[in-house]
């Protein structure tokens, strides 16, 4: 039988008994959990002067491998092994995916027989001394494989996100940013203690009332108001947490910007600040949605670590996975200076100039534009910096994309259009950059070619129905092959000039729907839906 934990308690005294002081007693039983095997070992090693304090040296990290693993795994078994330390829990399923395998079953069996790793109702999970040892190992032993192990295992939780009902998608995320609990980094406002403990719920009409007293007693009657004045105007973006009686432990709001009110948005400090960031940094679009997580109150703990606050990433990853077209999502916090670095490493930087006082406590937001990285792309940067040893700060920013109204943009592409043939005009247009080149070619050095060949491509969509015929033919006339003058495309043509005026300035408008819809919702129009 697997053996199972000390309390603290127990913990303490075993640690009193072998003579280990007092003051390494919570370090010492943080890092083992507890386990007797782990409290042994380290009591042992400090009896002969050697060093127990975290993190553990690689020497002791393996002594403590040793004790965990009766032989030497084979090389499909320790990859196996790196996985379920890394995952909350493991699946089969997420073994075939992370390992790359067309059949996990010996593996995931294999792992289910060993002393240290327990069945769960979602899966296999090892004892966490046991984890951290694993984890710890392959960190110094294969920097490279670590994180190569580390993509494979949160890919291919992330894959099973978009399928997920709105639960099982919250526990999902639980598990994605579980893998990131033991790598080196600034402060996290994570309490990995309580993590995946308490599920934020959608509030009811009936938890009204509770949601303002304690947004009153925790920020003022300032806050309270506006709180009163989203539940009216969004309640379905506010989420509690309850403790086991029922009462709300926490409180978060999650608004939608971009369908409330001017005056709305205006009432209140910090939807104000967000707005008006947005509009003077980079404008969203018609059909572009602005979020912000406006409220986060936990009745204990405010805003520090606490199942309120692990509810935080659970619901805005949540939001970056399901609100269509999202471009700005801001995240309001008081005291923002002490989440500076965090959030900087997290590409949320803090938005400079919108900081805002509610009452007498001061706010920031902390903010990410979709449109320059979207979720996946922002999840592989956050990887990526989370796993780089040492990393102070973010990396150099990339071109923030021109967010043009849809007139401008329009005027562009009639301007690009008449300039097709031309990359040296072609290269001073303002849709290279625009988020649809940036996805097709270098942001710091973008490409008329590539810009030649996306006209091209919308061009092209008018022939894929034989009704937009002519239409294809006017554009391709006048724009692709070229005439001297209008008069004489339409000669070509075969045209009366009126009538091939009419096709040109329909299939020119076409052509700019087309655009406009992989630019604002990141992809093309299918049929003829801008007839």
């Amino acid at each position: 039988m697997p053996l199972r934990n000390f309390d603290p308690a127990t913990s303490a005294a075993y640690l009193t008994a072998a003579r280990v002081p007092e003051e390494l007693h919570d370090e010492i039983i943080g890092a083992t959990h507890g386990h007797p095997l782990g409290l042994g070992l380290l009591t042992d090693v400090f009896a002969r002067g050697g060093d127990v304090r975290v993190p553990w040296p690689p020497d002791l990290v393996g002594m403590l491998l040793r004790r965990f693993l009766d032989t030497e795994p084979g090389i499909a078994h320790r990859r196996a092994l790196e996985v379920c330390a890394l995952a909350r829990v493991t699946t089969e399923a997420l073994l075939r995916d992370a390992l790359e395998l067309t059949d996990a079953h010996a593996e995931f069996e294999w792992l289910r027989e060993l002393s240290f790793v327990e069945a769960g109702p979602d899966g296999l999970f090892p004892h966490d001394l046991a984890r951290d040892v694993l984890d710890a190992d392959l960190r110094w032993r294969d920097p490279d494989a670590y994180r190569y192990t580390f993509h494979r295992v949160w890919k291919g939780i992330r894959r099973g996100l978009d399928s997920a009902g709105e639960c099982e998608q919250q526990q999902a995320i639980v598990d994605l940013k579980f893998v990131f609990r033991n790598l080196p980094g600034v402060l996290s406002p994570v309490d990995w203690q309580s993590w995946g403990s308490a599920q934020p719920e959608r509030a009811e009409q009936a938890d009204h009332s509770a949601i303002v007293d304690l947004v009153r007693t925790s920020e003022g009657d300032e806050s309270a108001v506006h709180a009163r004045r989203w539940l009216e105007r969004q309640p379905e973006g506010f989420f509690v947490l309850r403790d086991t009686d029922g009462s709300i432990r926490g409180v978060l709001g999650l608004l939608e910007l971009s369908r409330a009110s001017p005056e709305d948005v205006r009432a209140d400090p910090a939807t104000r600040a967000a707005w008006d960031f947005a509009r003077r940094t980079a404008p969203s679009r018609p059909g572009e949605c602005v979020a912000i997580t406006r409220i986060v109150i936990d009745s204990a703990d405010y805003q520090n670590p606490s199942p309120t606050m692990n509810s935080v990433p659970v619901l805005t990853f949540q939001r970056y996975f399901t609100l269509p077209h999202l471009s700005w999502d801001f995240l309001a916090l008081a005291e923002p200076d002490r989440w500076n670095e965090y959030f900087a490493v997290a590409d949320l930087p803090r938005a400079e100039g919108a900081d805002f006082t509610v009452g007498d406590r001061h706010y920031g937001l902390f903010a990410h534009d979709f449109r320059r990285r979207d979720v996946d792309e922002w999840l592989t940067v956050v990887t990526d910096r989370a796993l780089a040893q040492g990393h102070s700060g973010p990396e150099p920013t990339m071109s923030l994309p021109l967010a043009l109204s849809e007139k401008e943009f329009a005027e562009a592409v009639r301007n690009a259009l008449h300039d097709l043939r031309r990359p040296d005009l072609l290269s001073r247009n303002p849709l290279l950059h625009t988020r649809v080149l940036h996805k097709r070619s270098s942001p710091d050095d973008p490409d008329p070619v590539v810009l030649r060949a996306l006209l091209r491509e919308a061009i092209d969509s008018l022939a894929s129905d034989p009704r937009d015929d002519k239409l294809f033919r006017a554009v391709d006339r006048t724009y692709v092959r070229g005439a001297a003058t209008q008069e004489a495309a339409a000669a070509r043509l075969g045209l009366p000039f009126s009538t091939y005026r009419r096709h040109l300035t329909r299939g020119v408008t076409r052509v700019v729907g087309w655009l406009w819809d992989l630019e604002v919702y990141g992809e093309a129009p299918s049929g003829r839906e801008h007839m």
